[in-house]
């Protein structure tokens, strides 16, 4: 395909939104309110910004530059700039490849749990009754609805890694849906794709403003909101909070995919990419405090409810316990009658004791949940107690189809705009014959991660396939654009392209800052993966009705399983799993 006769956006405020939906992902609601909680509230605003102008807007400039100027996927324009490059075009196609195999896993939970939201119950709502219809079932107790939604229900999560367990075929129809729907969006194009992304880019704004005028009128809403904008600027000394700031920057912009540069190729050669860099990180990042914002709103009432709820039982607790009347104990004081009981009657009470708990909202807002933990737990634990909650259920799995949809025709595009400029591909096939091909093979290798240990393999991938390779891949470009290329050949192309040359902020940042910011970051997870030790992933142990870190390395013994296994339970690191 010649680069005349290449399609192109039918305006910029097209290409605006495919950027838009494919760089506002989840990862902007369930990832960054995770690093607020963790790294200081509000606090964590400063190095998060700071990140965004030294890393992320020039890197996401360069990106569009790259692709505006020569007109062709990653493959292609890297092989444009240098005949040495073109592994580097192949990387980013690759990791994408990767990344759209259990991206799409996500939609697929996504539809799942809103098919289960027409119902007059939410279905983790309450416990499924067990086999004799004596009671609920013993797993479902001893862990929450919610969880045994998600675990049982939704995944039918083995214990382990190597038991297979065959496909959930629930699942497999809703990811067969899903890679139907991304081939739907994407069959024709550009075309296609600039007119759904009108719909993926501004729906999720519409549900996220719905959900913050509900959230902030929940019961105890406040508290959570409160607890985001505390700043703990204690934090700013902790070398982790920086990292993180620019490692969630990195990735939550998309760079180094390959899907920028595609969606740019399609641009007119004159197009102003410069001030839409700056105004879609904007919004990418603006989008993160949003969502936090609304999140903490339901994390605050979510942890006002399980905090009143907390004194509630302790308070019937002690009304039974002790004969009093209903007026003598309140929500208010019944951690000073509990104290009163220990003294006066310490011989009753020592035979409640065993079933005292410490009811605090601090401790309920401390726990930090990201991840499916916090998409497909915590919110849903949330849903469940507000009124209309199937209408809130179907509304918030929406936002999630559409954002992760999103994101889906970037990864989509960054594989099929390269080979679509390969021009002995396009003599025997049509672009809907290799987009189909595309989406095909990754519905069928996507197929394993709906099996029982599918979600083992999730965590993986998600952890290790698009993390350190990334990294190296953009460290790469921003080298061989200032060094191989050529920085001042660069900015004349760019002024080829917008009729001036970048001022001294790009310059500084694509050829020293930059590549010191994402060498150092490479370096560190480099050490951290060699400081790591044995291998270990998260498995749902049936008989504790949680999850606990398991040991990957199979020629473990059993008994040094088992004494491993106990230190992790004497301190305390089995935790629900959060991927």
């Amino acid at each position: 395909m010649s680069k005349e006769a290449r399609p192109s956006w039918d305006s910029p405020m097209q290409f605006v939104l495919a950027c838009v939906s494919y760089a506002v992902g989840l990862g902007n609601v369930w990832r960054f309110p995770y690093l607020c909680q963790m790294h200081g509230g509000g606090g964590f605003l400063i190095p998060y910004l700071l990140m965004l102008f030294l890393e992320g807007i020039p890197l996401f400039c360069m990106e569009l530059a790259i692709g505006q100027k020569m007109r062709l996927g990653s493959i292609g324009a890297w092989m444009a700039i240098s005949p040495y490059l073109g592994g580097l075009g192949i990387a980013s196609v690759v990791t994408s490849m990767y990344l759209c195999l259990y991206y799409n896993v996500i939609n697929a939970w996504s539809f799942w749990y809103l098919f289960h939201s027409f119902q007059s119950v939410l279905p983790w709502a309450e416990c499924p009754v067990n086999a004799n219809r004596t009671g609920y079932l013993e797993e479902c107790e001893v862990a929450s609805p919610t969880q045994y939604f998600f675990y049982r229900e939704t995944l039918n999560i083995s214990s382990s890694i190597d038991e297979n367990g065959g496909l959930h075929m629930g699942q497999a129809l809703c990811l067969l849906l899903a890679w139907i729907i991304v081939y739907l969006f994407i069959v024709r194009g550009v075309k296609s794709t600039g007119m759904v992304v009108y719909f993926t880019a501004t729906f999720p704004y519409v549900v996220l403003f719905i959900y913050l005028i509900r959230g902030v009128t929940l019961h105890g809403a406040w508290n959570g909101v409160k607890y985001m904008f505390t700043p703990k600027l204690e934090q700013l000394a902790n070398p982790q909070t920086w990292i993180n700031a620019a490692t969630q920057i990195f990735f939550s912009l998309g760079l180094g995919f390959g899907s920028l540069i595609a969606f740019s190729s399609y641009n007119h050669h004159n197009n102003d990419f410069e001030k839409q860099a700056v105004v879609i990180s904007l919004i990418n990042s603006g989008t993160s405090v949003f969502a936090s914002v609304v999140t903490f709103s339901i994390y605050g009432f979510k942890a006002t409810f399980n905090y009143e709820s907390c004194l509630e039982r302790m308070r019937l607790l002690c009304l039974n316990a002790f004969d009093l009347s209903e007026e003598s104990i309140s929500a208010e004081n019944v951690t000073a009658w509990i104290s009163h009981l220990n003294i006066t009657h310490p011989e009753r009470f020592a035979a409640i004791a065993s079933k005292i708990e410490h009811c605090s909202l601090e401790a309920e807002l401390d726990t930090a949940v990201e991840g499916t933990g916090l998409a497909f737990i915590v919110y849903s634990e949330a849903i469940k107690n507000m009124p209309l909650s199937q209408l809130w259920s179907v509304l918030y799995f929406i936002m999630l189809l559409l954002l992760g949809m999103g994101s889906m025709l970037g990864n989509v595009t960054a594989i099929i705009t390269p080979l679509a400029d390969i021009k002995l591909l396009t003599r025997f096939l049509s672009s809907e014959s290799i987009n189909g091909l595309v989406c095909l093979l990754c519905l069928l290798l996507g197929f394993g991660f709906t099996s029982r240990s599918g979600s083992y393999w999730f965590t993986i991938f998600n952890e290790y396939a698009a993390t350190l390779s990334l990294l190296f891949i953009v460290f790469i470009e921003v080298i061989s654009v200032c060094y191989i290329y050529g920085l001042r050949r660069f900015e004349r192309d760019i002024e080829d392209m917008l009729g001036h040359r970048p001022n001294w902020y790009w310059k500084v940042m694509w050829a020293v800052v930059s590549p010191l910011l994402l060498f150092s970051l490479f370096i560190f997870y480099i050490i951290n993966y060699i400081q790591g030790g044995t291998p270990t992933y998260q498995a749902w142990d049936k008989d504790l009705v949680r999850s606990v870190k398991t040991f990957a390395n199979n020629k473990l013994n059993q008994n040094e399983k088992n004494i491993k296994m106990k230190k992790l339970v004497k301190s305390s690191i089995i935790r629900i799993l959060t991927m």
